[in-house]
């Protein structure tokens, strides 16, 4: 069987583990974790990261960040993860949902404004499959209207809109290194903090709603309870794992870059025939190579699609059920049509992407596609 996912390991991983447990320090915020926190920021220019033990997690202290309340409504693509959502819902945030772009699963930024009222208190954007939102337009409308942007990058490590990270541009970015991402350590996340006026108070928040870090970097005489928050970092386990797969970023993302294209090239033929419809890139975002996906036809195609691959020993595997007709957000609120989300839902299946796919692979997956469709 061709596995949907297989999580890489450069080979430094295992020393790097060694390292941290002889250390003596073990726990969170230690050598592993400033590497990795200076890593990010010299790279990508961020003014402050902080790793968590989840994406969730630094959503979770996003929603902590802006105080969000039972009177906010904050904005979240509904064909995503539901941890886009459920940061703000424990919160107790009234969830309004938007629909997709007609050309990608990505938020449609022409549907936003309308969706905006005195209570909005931020807009979530996902990057789906690493390629960027809009993100001119989407900052034009939170100035305009006072609200905060939260760029979930969970798919989007070192990609870019017009040249810029993304994750770098609205207030804050989240990014996610669970097994399934280009740069994992089987789980974990990291908070990108883009405003100055949040640094001091992310790093309370992530240290359990204490001066911790400020202490023990001499800057205090002691620490205590300045806060709420919680027990967000990560191990340093989690970190060292983390930062053998930072110091090799460049090979991994050549390698599923590659792996991206032959795909692409050779499913054109597919395409030009009207049988299936490739991913589209705008011009102004790039690939981080994180995901290849189709779009079907409807989801009686997709369901016999993914059983003839099944039956042919490939793991092809369809991604999100639109949230606006999720169980749980249905027992609080009426159903709602979002025609590209529920289209999405039911017709993108996506295909083997990881590090150790070689080309023999690749060529069984392109040769099974065209014994389906032609």
């Amino acid at each position: 069987m061709i596995p949907f996912n297989k999580p890489y390991l450069t080979g430094k991983e295992a020393h790097y583990l060694y390292q941290a447990v002889y250390s003596g320090h073990i726990s969170g915020n230690g050598n592993y974790t400033k590497k990795c926190h200076l890593f990010f920021e010299e790279r990508w220019g961020f003014k402050k990261t902080l790793l968590t033990t989840s994406c969730t997690d630094a959503l979770e202290m996003c929603a902590l960040l802006l105080n969000v309340k039972n009177t906010d409504e904050v904005i979240v693509p509904s064909f995503t993860f539901v941890s886009s959502a459920l940061a703000f819902e424990r919160q107790g945030a009234k969830i309004i949902f938007a629909d997709s772009r007609k050309d990608h699963p990505g938020i449609d930024e022409t549907k936003i404004e309308a969706l905006i009222t005195p209570k909005t208190k931020a807009i979530v954007v996902v990057h789906y499959a690493g390629v960027a939102v809009d993100m001119d337009i989407i900052m034009e409308i939170a100035k305009k209207h006072n609200i905060y942007v939260i760029e979930d990058a969970a798919q989007a490590i070192d990609s870019y809109y017009k040249g810029r990270p993304l994750g770098s541009i609205g207030h804050f970015g989240t990014f996610s290194f669970h097994e399934t991402k280009n740069i994992q350590c089987g789980e974990g996340g990291l908070l990108a903090i883009n405003d100055d006026t949040f640094i001091n108070r992310a790093e309370i928040i992530w240290e359990k709603g204490t001066n911790r870090a400020e202490f023990f970097r001499g800057e205090a005489n002691k620490y205590g309870w300045k806060d709420t928050g919680s027990s967000f970092l990560p191990s340093e386990l989690n970190a060292s794992f983390l930062y053998a797969q930072l110091e090799n970023i460049n090979d991994i993302q050549n390698k599923r870059k590659e792996i991206w294209l032959a795909y692409y090239n050779n499913l054109k033929l597919l395409e030009d025939k009207g049988l299936i419809k490739l991913p589209f890139i705008p011009d102004y975002a790039s690939n981080n190579g994180h995901m290849f996906y189709i779009i079907l036809n409807d989801i009686n195609q997709r369901s016999l699609f993914i059983n003839y691959m099944g039956g042919h020993n490939i793991k092809c595997v369809f991604h999100y059920l639109s949230l606006h007709q999720s169980d749980y957000y249905l027992k609080k609120n009426e159903l709602r049509h979002l025609e590209k989300s529920d289209y999405y839902s039911d017709c993108l299946v996506r295909l083997p992407l990881y590090y150790e796919l070689n080309n023999l692979k690749i060529f069984e997956i392109i040769e099974s596609f065209f014994k389906n469709f032609l």
